[in-house]
């Protein structure tokens, strides 16, 4: 007599979902992952940096001034003796906060103009056109150096002087996709339905028009950090003794010469973190653009 074998579910479920798992693995390329791992390293950084470090990023010691990278000191020492490793873990946070705050600020003012622009009368297309023109003339850093040199330098104005050196990039590239999702299929198909303005703005035209943002988000806040790094090598950024990094650099460049830590170690952290950001943006935006309806 024979006797019927029913697979048991769970097993089979089990091992359908540990043969998935490598295959997804796979297709994550290496790149992106060591990138998360350092932008998720810089988060607890700027979250938690005592789990990090257990040092104080003020301390001063005369005595252990300009030491080179060791095993007590892994990012070597200061012009007063302070451990570079600590601020630079502790300076995470202020250049973080000027990258986020930056892009977020360039984001949202981008958002109104693209908008406008590709919503908006005809007449205020050319007057959204004619202006982004103007300011795409100057470079960001220039842009940034006069709004800090009129203002005065400080976590603000660095915020607001790169995010409005970096807003007229973001606002064309909205007002491009507008234009593209304006004319798109489901949008007519949504009108012909009977939609209302609003209701096709916020589930058809704002979704898909901003899509790119997510991508272009990771990539701005690394190009943020290093602007903001720019504008604080020349003089115009956090006053000391800030551990932020572009103040790093700053102080850094007076012992050059005989004290190379002070510039590259900093210089290595927002290159480390600028990198992973772009990495990850570009991992995000092939990966949006092959998921567009």
């Amino acid at each position: 007599m024979s006797t019927l074998q029913i697979p048991t579910p769970s097993r089979t479920a089990a091992a359908g979902t540990t043969g998935r798992l490598p295959a997804l693995l796979r297709q994550v390329p290496l790149g992106a992952v060591v990138a998360t791992a350092v932008v998720l390293f810089f988060a607890v950084a700027a979250l938690a940096p005592g789990l990090l470090t257990g040092g104080d990023p003020f301390a001063i010691d005369l005595g252990a001034a300009l030491q080179g990278p060791s095993a007590q000191h892994w990012f070597g020492t200061d012009q007063s003796g302070r451990d570079l490793y600590t601020r630079v873990v502790y300076g995470t946070r202020e250049s973080l906060l000027i990258g986020l705050g930056a892009t977020a600020l360039a984001v949202g003012i981008a958002v109104v103009l693209g908008l406008a622009s590709g919503l908006g009368a005809r007449w205020v297309d050319g007057l959204v056109n004619r202006g982004l023109e103007v300011l795409f003339a100057f470079p960001v850093l220039l842009l940034a150096m006069l709004f800090v040199t009129i203002y005065g330098p400080s976590v603000t104005t660095q915020v607001i002087a790169v995010g409005l050196g970096t807003a007229p990039g973001y606002a064309r590239m909205i007002r491009g996709q507008v234009l593209s999702v304006r004319t798109s299929g489901y949008v007519e198909a949504a009108h012909a339905l009977g939609h209302g303005r609003a209701r096709i703005l916020r589930r058809h035209l704002l979704p898909n028009a901003t899509r790119p943002l997510v991508a272009v988000v990771a990539l701005g806040v690394g190009q943020s950090i290093v602007w903001a790094s720019g504008l604080a090598f020349l003089g115009l950024g956090v006053a000391p003794p800030s551990p932020e990094w572009g103040a790093l650099l700053d102080a850094g460049r007076l012992f050059i010469t005989h004290a190379w830590w002070l510039e590259v170690m900093p210089g290595l952290a927002i290159v480390a973190l600028a990198l992973a950001s772009t990495t990850l943006g570009r991992f995000l935006q092939s990966n949006l653009e092959g998921a567009r309806p």
